[in-house]
């Protein structure tokens, strides 16, 4: 079943326009990265390369509304990028973009070559329904320290992806936790992409689909279902 995905009227009110589409899929085989999805990710940031021109990133329309949600809440979009601002600005350095495994890769391609956050929920991991609020600051939020888990709590008022154990991202888009993250046992799982005006509900469904395609690349069999946006 999928989880109800919801977003509150503080979060609304702050940031109008805010637009997601959820992208379930069933039935998935993960494994390492491989050909299939480092090609995906190489088309991704040809595709970056040519959108932008020669412009950073931070001078991209969707980039730039995306910079100003997060001063709305009080975070610093120079410091703690959105997740499709980071993303490209790693794609376009030396290093290149991460090859994390074949379901992650999918995700951080359509990412990169639209220019949209998009994150991705082991299907298994979520307990309950997922909001989007501002938050109280004592929401639990689970990462990793020095190789231990510790718990963190995001500021008052800051904008956070949650579930009933707790908080599932930070800051939007910013950083993911470790407990719902895709990794190699992922077998259903659920994808978000997330728009702000000026991007299109055109273009919002044209990386849904996208992505519904690649997965069904990286992981032939699996049962992709594209949510209408809301």
């Amino acid at each position: 079943m999928t989880p109800t995905l919801t977003v509150s009227d503080e979060v609304r009110a702050l940031v109008p326009g805010f637009t997601h589409l959820a992208v379930e899929a069933r039935g998935l085989v993960n494994g390492p990265s491989d050909a299939t999805s480092s090609a995906l990710l190489d088309e991704a940031v040809r595709r970056l390369t040519d959108h932008l021109g020669g412009r950073t990133p931070d001078q991209d329309p969707h980039v730039a509304a995306w910079r100003s949600a997060y001063s709305a809440f009080g975070a610093k979009p120079s410091r703690t990028r959105n997740s499709a601002e980071a993303l490209a600005r790693r794609a376009l350095t030396e290093a290149g973009l991460p090859r994390i495994n074949r379901l992650v890769d999918a995700y951080n391609a359509v990412s990169v070559a639209h220019l949209i956050p998009v994150g991705g929920e082991d299907l298994g991991r979520i307990q309950g329904g997922m909001r989007l609020v501002r938050a109280t600051g004592e929401e639990p939020f689970v990462t990793v320290a020095g190789g231990e888990d510790t718990v963190e709590h995001p500021e008052p008022g800051e904008v956070v992806w949650c579930d009933e154990a707790g908080v599932t991202c930070r800051r939007w888009n910013w950083r993911q936790g470790p407990r719902t993250r895709i990794d190699e046992d992922t077998t259903d799982a659920l994808f978000l992409l997330e728009s702000l005006a000026p991007m299109s509900r055109d273009a919002l469904l044209a990386a849904g689909a996208e992505l519904a395609g690649s997965l069904r690349k990286v992981s032939p069999g699996a049962r992709i279902t594209v949510l209408d946006p809301a």
